[in-house]
């Protein structure tokens, strides 16, 4: 089951080291480390129904499983400071 009450201990200092850590970085290097963390989380959490409930919510809305849409990734303001 996905938590999604605040679990987070000190959230705005993981807020601010998340940031600092996309520093410097171009906006397609910004995305591979985005990428690479949700896997890393993924992989920590290890559960498959769990993780597609998170997809659904971190999304917005259920959208069946045979729509197919293209994705327009959106890059973080930080990534061009």
């Amino acid at each position: 089951m996905l938590n999604t009450q605040p679990n987070l201990q000190a959230c705005d200092d993981f807020y601010e080291a998340l940031i600092t850590s996309h520093q410097g970085l171009t906006t397609e290097q910004s995305h591979a480390m985005n990428a690479r963390l949700v896997l890393l989380l993924a992989n920590h959490i290890g559960e498959t129904a769990v993780l597609q409930h998170a997809l659904l919510l971190a999304r917005g809305n259920a959208v069946a499983k045979t729509e197919r849409q293209a994705v327009t990734p959106v890059a973080p303001v930080h990534a061009s400071a």
